[in-house]
C-alpha cells in the first residue's frame, strides 16, 4: 500500500510499508498537498485538501487529480473515493476569482488552459472503467458537481448542499452542465440552471444528481474497504439512515416547475411564473430578475443544446462557450460583485451571446 503526495511541483511515490500494515493519511496535518491520493486495499481515496478555500479548483489541483487517476489506472482495483478534508466543503467549485483576474490582465491562454483541462477531468471521470464514488457532506457547487456527478456513485449526508448557482456570478453552469441537467426530468435541469437552487440531501435524491444518502459519512470508506466483494450499490444502501428523508422543496413544486420552466423561451418561463401568482413563483421571479440577462439566455441555449449531445460535444460546446463568456463585461462585474467585492450588487449589462451558428460554434454580438 502506498501514498502519492501531491505538491506544486508534481508527485512523488511513497515508501511501500510493511504487509498487513494499514496506512495512515495525515490528512488536515497542514503539509500542504492539494491533493492526497491513498491506495487503500482494492479501493484508492482521492482527498480534495484546500479546506481553507472549500476545495475550490485550481490548475494545480486539476493537474493533480489527473495525476492521481494515472496512478490509479496503473493498477486499478474495486473503486476510488473523492472525498475532502474540509468538514464544511466537498468542492465549492472552481476558482473563478482567478479566471476573473486572467481576463483582466488579458491572461485569456491561461483560462483556456484551465477550462479544458476541468472539462477533459470531467470527461475522464465519466469514461473510468472503475466506479467512482463522491462522498459530499457539506457544500457541492458548480466545479465540485462535476467532480462527482459523472461517477456512478454520489453519497450524501444531510449536510449536502448542492448548487450550480452561475447565473448570479455572469457565467454558466458548465462543467457538463449542459448534459446532465438536460437530461432531468421536466423542468428540473433547466430550473436548477437559470435560478442556482440549492439541494438538500432530500433534493439531490430526487433529482438523481445524488443516488444514496447515508446516515454517518465516516463509515463509507471502511465499509467499501471491508468488503471488496460486494457490489459497491450493496455496501452503500447498508448504510442507509433508519428513517427516510422528509421531502424537499422540489418534490413540493414539482408541477409549477414543470409548467412554468419546460416553456419554449426564458421570456415564457417568467410569462408562466407570472400566471401562476404564488408565493413560490414571486419568489423565483425575484431571482431571475436578479441574475445576468446574458447568463440566463447562455444557460437556456447550452441546456437544450445539450438535450442531443453526448458529453464530450457538450463540454466541446461548453468550452467554446465558457472561453468567450468568461472576457465579457458581465462576467468581470458578476464575480466582482458575488466574489471580489462582494457588495451583492452587479450592473449588468447587454448580453453579448448570439445564440449558436448552424455549425455549433457560439455567436457573440461583439467578439469578447
Amino acid at each position: 500500500m502506498s501514498e502519492v503526495r501531491f505538491g506544486r511541483c508534481g508527485y512523488t511515490l511513497a515508501p511501500e510499508r510493511p504487509a498487513g500494515r494499514r496506512e495512515q493519511s495525515t490528512i488536515g496535518s497542514g503539509e500542504g498537498e492539494e491533493i492526497r491520493y491513498l491506495r487503500q486495499g482494492a479501493i484508492a481515496r482521492i482527498v480534495l485538501n484546500r479546506p481553507k478555500a472549500l476545495n475550490a479548483l485550481t490548475t494545480s489541483m486539476i493537474d493533480q487529480l489527473h495525476g492521481a487517476l494515472d496512478e490509479w489506472e496503473q493498477d486499478p482495483g474495486t473503486a476510488v473515493i473523492l472525498e475532502s478534508s474540509s468538514p464544511k466543503a466537498f468542492c465549492a467549485g472552481g476558482d473563478i476569482r482567478q479566471i476573473r483576474q486572467n481576463t483582466v490582465d488579458g491572461a485569456h491562454g491561461d483560462t483556456e488552459a484551465f477550462f479544458s483541462s476541468e472539462y477533459r477531468l470531467n470527461a475522464r471521470l465519466a469514461e473510468l472503467a472503475s466506479p467512482v464514488v463522491s462522498l459530499i457532506d457539506g457544500i457541492c457547487m458548480g466545479g465540485g458537481i462535476g467532480l462527482s456527478v459523472h461517477g456512478a456513485f454520489r453519497v450524501v449526508s444531510d449536510k449536502a448542499l448542492l448548487a450550480m448557482p452561475e447565473t448570479a456570478i455572469g457565467f454558466f453552469p458548465d462543467v457538463g452542465g449542459s448534459h446532465f441537467l438536460s437530461r432531468l426530468p421536466g423542468g428540473l435541469g433547466m430550473y436548477l440552471g437559470l435560478t442556482g437552487y440549492r439541494l438538500d440531501a432530500a433534493d439531490a435524491i430526487y433529482t438523481g444528481l445524488a443516488t444514496h444518502r447515508v446516515a454517518d459519512m465516516a463509515h463509507v470508506v471502511s465499509a467499501l474497504e471491508g468488503n471488496p466483494a460486494a457490489p459497491v450499490d450493496e455496501v452503500l444502501r447498508s448504510l442507509s439512515p433508519a428513517e427516510p428523508a422528509a421531502p424537499g422543496r422540489l418534490a413540493e413544486h414539482r408541477d409549477e416547475i414543470d409548467w412554468c420552466f419546460g416553456a419554449p423561451s426564458v421570456t415564457e418561463i417568467r410569462s408562466r411564473l407570472r400566471g401562476q401568482d404564488s408565493s413560490w413563483s414571486r419568489e423565483t421571479l425575484e431571482v431571475l430578475e436578479s441574475v445576468s440577462p446574458q447568463s440566463l439566455a447562455v444557460t437556456f441555449a447550452v441546456l437544450t443544446a445539450g438535450k442531443q449531445r453526448d458529453l464530450r460535444r457538450c463540454l466541446e460546446m461548453e468550452l467554446d462557450v465558457a472561453t468567450h463568456l468568461a472576457r465579457t463585461p458581465d462576467f468581470v462585474e458578476g464575480v466582482r460583485a458575488g466574489l471580489v467585492d462582494k457588495d451583492r450588487s452587479p450592473a449588468w449589462g447587454e448580453s453579448l451571446f448570439g445564440g449558436f451558428a448552424v455549425g455549433g460554434s457560439s455567436v457573440w454580438h461583439r467578439r469578447p
